[in-house]
């Protein structure tokens, strides 16, 4: 069955239990196949079958666990919807399409108004539908640009929080200041860490301030509550509310710690502010933490902001990837020139870039010459020459020619878009080491609420009088101190940053399994054309067979022949054979019922004559005689050098010999990844002789030829049963089975889609060196994350003792609740700041 895969934007996520709850409640829904989501990246990731639900259906399951989907409103022309009756069969037709939430038109005013889940449904959807209803759109459906949605969306997060935590800041400051008159009043207090800090300050203020120290504590207290009120119900009111909603749906998650830590202290310190004589006449002193509960917020927000703009730096990848588009292009139609929006070009437009200028989608070159900067998408920062004929990459930079193009890719079929699904994919996964992390969040605050109980019980039975307020300090510490944050971004930021990291150098990671997966890998096996050579192979020479009247078969009668039928085939070799022919300006005939031989060659009718171009080692198979011609495939076999055997019913008409040059690049590769101990094979179809002296040339030891292409992934499965991790490096359409074998696939160079979406990682270069570069990141990366896993940990693993007050017996002194919110949003901010070092990698091979 069919199966769909879209990204859901999640909002109001507030640490690593809450997507552990939106994960959960979207993999119970019938249908869903996979489900992963991302608190860093604040995405939902669903694959399911067709027909089994509708986004609106996995929107609703979001809310039904306690958050939302981010939604997008777009209102648009339709050409005749005034006088029509087929309106409910418009709205039906957009509601259809997956992403639209719902969908009005106004027949009075001929307006459509569309909600949908940005990202999900484009314009050209939009367009698609309405068509299919039987309408027309009076003008484009006007474009949401994410890189512009997700920078508002985030510079308006930031300002929110800026405001709120300004605002819970200053009556922090105020109630802290006003706070220390009663500090005398409480022996308890003396315990406070952030009291004694505090202590020089009061001797200061009493000379300054002795008014404030003039008045009744029960008019400073009742100042306090109400100055508390608004950081409660507005700076902190997302906490509140979060909690609730969790509530209602059996879930806890960072907010219910902070909502039930500092709603305690508040509600503790009102009970004590407006009817003290409940504590008094227990003999409890009525003290206030209205500061503790202002500086708890202001602390947790001051931490979520500093954190949305860290994250903000974690997605600089994709922004910059999609900021590479242009706006407009400029096409010829009608024999005149016009600039349409980017979203209006079509294949096979025929697009103009003039100096300077970005290209705005694929295509091939059918006019001019320049030079093009492909260093966005690849890393290659030498401009590569572009001329009639050659492929242009939506995204790169035009240099100082004009070139007319033939788009052949647009919209969400280019590179680009391709490079950028891919990247947002990848930073939408999780590694497998996450899943301990995923495991203990799901648990954690049930587990926290409990060490929390527990340690209010031990306080107010052994503790010292007064216990309730040492048992209430340390009820509110616990909650406050143990938060998941920090667990739930280890993974995904520096995901995030390492797969960005990737993109920029051309290196395109697909995910968290993949970075995991390299670091076991014992063994890599390249496969020799177009991963250790250059992949263009050329013909050098063209020997004629012997005819029996004693003459010999000319060199372009048998060129012709020979790519007649290579015509058809997607071979390197018989691309260098066609190539041949054209440079020679020889006409070509056409070939029928044209057939692959795997691994051996390929026939077909050329006129009336059966024509092959086969290996060598095959007509030996088939025993055909090669008569003077075997002396002549031994010398060029020697010579590092490839013949194919042209064959015309059965009879040998001549060679045509091949030669593919070894990368430059391909030798330093090879030495890296033998000084890291791995061990390298070398794969191919060619010749043992052939293959041999290409290993002999880079330094691989190990050789494994003339091979079927069928024959890869058993190859690559062999030495998987030997015990050993194997990862492929390929890129022809033949190692796509080879590279979803392995155990990390590497697709070198653009590759073929086929191949590309067979592999784990994509090298768009075709340097082997980026091989080098795709491990070291990778490892760097991991390295990473279990560094930020060990952070995580350990901090609630001191964290949450400490605060239960299991110092109180050595040095008398309990962990305040401030110095527990502080220490929270340090944690999240340590991993996060932790993840961001991965945008200083370097690779220890330089370009």
């Amino acid at each position: 069955m069919a199966e769909t895969r879209i990204t859901l934007p999640i909002e109001g996520m507030t640490c690593g239990a809450c997507a552990a709850t939106v994960q959960q409640r979207l993999s119970e829904q019938p249908g869903v196949r996979d489900a992963a989501v991302n608190y860093a990246t604040a995405k939902a990731t669903v694959q399911f079958e067709d027909g089994s639900m509708t986004v609106a259906d996995l929107v609703k399951a979001v809310r039904e666990s306690g958050y939302d989907c981010s939604k997008a409103r777009v209102s648009f022309g339709v050409e005749g919807l005034h006088y029509s009756a087929g309106v409910a069969r418009l709205e039906k037709e957009i509601e259809s399409l997956p992403g639209v939430l719902s969908a009005a038109a106004n027949q009075a005013t001929e307006q459509v108004t569309v909600e949908y889940v940005p990202g999900v449904v484009t314009p050209r959807d939009l367009e698609e539908a309405v068509q299919r209803a039987g309408f027309e759109v009076t003008e484009p459906v006007p474009a949401e640009d994410p890189v512009e949605r997700e920078e508002i969306r985030r510079r308006a997060e930031v300002r929110r929080l800026l405001w709120k935590f300004l605002v819970a800041a200053f009556v922090a400051l105020t109630t802290m200041i006003g706070s220390l008159p009663l500090m005398s009043q409480s022996t308890a207090k003396g315990h406070d860490l952030v009291q004694r800090i505090l202590a020089p300050l009061d001797s200061v203020l009493r000379g300054t301030l002795g008014g404030l120290y003039a008045l009744d504590p029960g008019v400073i207290k009742l100042a306090m509550m109400v100055l508390t009120l608004p950081v409660i119900f507005w700076s902190g009111r997302q906490f509140f509310t979060g909690a609730w909603s969790g509530a209602r749906h059996r879930a806890a998650d960072m907010n219910t710690l902070i909502a039930l830590g500092s709603g305690a202290a508040f509600l503790y310190s009102s009970v004590a502010t407006l009817v003290p004589e409940v504590f008094e006449g227990a003999g409890i002193p009525a003290d206030v933490y209205f500061e503790a509960v202002n500086s708890i917020i202001a602390l947790i927000l001051l931490g979520r902001l500093l954190e949305a703009r860290a994250k903000g730096r974690t997605s600089e990848a994709i922004r910059r990837l999609l900021s590479l588009r242009p706006g407009t292009a400029l096409v010829q139609r009608n024999g005149q020139d016009m600039e349409v929006p980017i979203q209006e070009v079509e294949v096979d437009d025929e697009v103009i870039v003039r100096p300077g200028e970005t290209i705005p989608v694929d295509g091939v070159v059918i006019s001019g010459e320049s030079s093009v900067d492909e260093s966005m998408l690849t890393g290659e920062p030498i401009p590569v020459q572009k001329r009639e004929g050659d492929k242009v990459v939506g995204g790169t930079i035009n240099g100082s020619g004009s070139i007319i193009f033939k788009a052949t890719a647009v919209g969400n079929d280019t590179a680009l878009q391709q490079i950028v699904r891919l990247v947002e994919e990848a930073q939408g996964s999780k590694a497998p080491v996450q899943r301990l992390a995923d495991r203990v969040a799901g648990i954690f605050v049930p587990v926290v609420i409990a060490i929390a109980i527990a340690s209010f019980v031990v306080w107010f039975v052994t503790g010292p009088e007064p216990s309730l307020v040492f048992s209430t300090v340390a009820f509110v510490t616990v909650l406050i101190i143990a938060c998941p944050c920090a667990l739930g971004l280890a993974t995904p930021t520096a995901i995030m940053v390492g797969t960005g990291k990737g993109a920029g150098s051309g290196i395109l990671i697909r995910g968290g399994e993949a970075l995991e997966a390299v670091q076991s890998l014992d063994t890599i096996i390249f496969d020799k054309t177009g991963t250790i050579t250059e992949g263009k192979p050329t013909v050098t020479h063209i020997l004629g067979a012997k005819r029996s009247d004693g003459s010999t078969v000319s060199p372009p009668e048998i060129l012709k022949l020979g790519a007649a039928v290579e015509s058809r085939s997607e071979h390197p070799y018989a691309k260098a054979v066609v190539e041949a022919a054209h440079k020679r300006e020889l006409t070509v005939p056409p070939v029928e019922r044209f057939v692959a031989m795997e691994g051996r060659g390929v026939r077909g009718i050329v006129g009336k004559y059966l024509v092959e171009v086969i290996s060598v080692r095959h007509a030996q198979e088939r025993g055909i005689d090669l008569g003077r011609l075997s002396r002549d495939v031994e010398l060029h076999i020697l010579a590092g050098r490839s013949p194919v055997v042209v064959v015309v019913n059965d009879t040998v008409q001549g060679l045509i010999i091949i030669a593919d040059a070894v990368k430059s690049t391909a030798r330093e590769a090879v030495q890296r990844l033998k000084d890291s101990g791995i061990d390298l094979y070398i794969l191919s179809g060619d010749s043992k002789v052939v293959t041999g002296l290409v290993a002999k040339e880079v330094g691989i030891d190990h050789v494994i030829a003339e091979v079927a292409p069928r024959q890869k992934s058993e190859q690559v499965k062999r030495l998987q049963e030997a015990g050993r991790k194997v990862g492929m490096v390929g890129d022809g359409i033949n190692d796509a089975p080879a590279l979803a074998q392995a155990d990390v696939g590497f697709a070198i160079g653009t590759g073929t889609d086929v191949a590309v979406e067979a592999s784990d990682i994509t090298l768009i270069r075709g340097d082997p060196r980026t091989v080098v570069t795709a491990i070291e990141l990778s490892n760097t990366t991991m390295r990473t994350i279990r560094t930020n896993l060990f952070f995580a940990f350990v901090y609630n693993i001191l964290g949450i003792p400490l605060a239960a007050g299991v110092l109180y017996p050595f040095t008398g002194l309990l962990l305040s609740p401030i110095v527990a919110s502080a220490a929270m949003a340090f944690s999240s901010l340590t991993v996060v700041g932790n993840s961001l070092r991965l945008r200083n990698f370097t690779p220890s091979i330089a370009d």
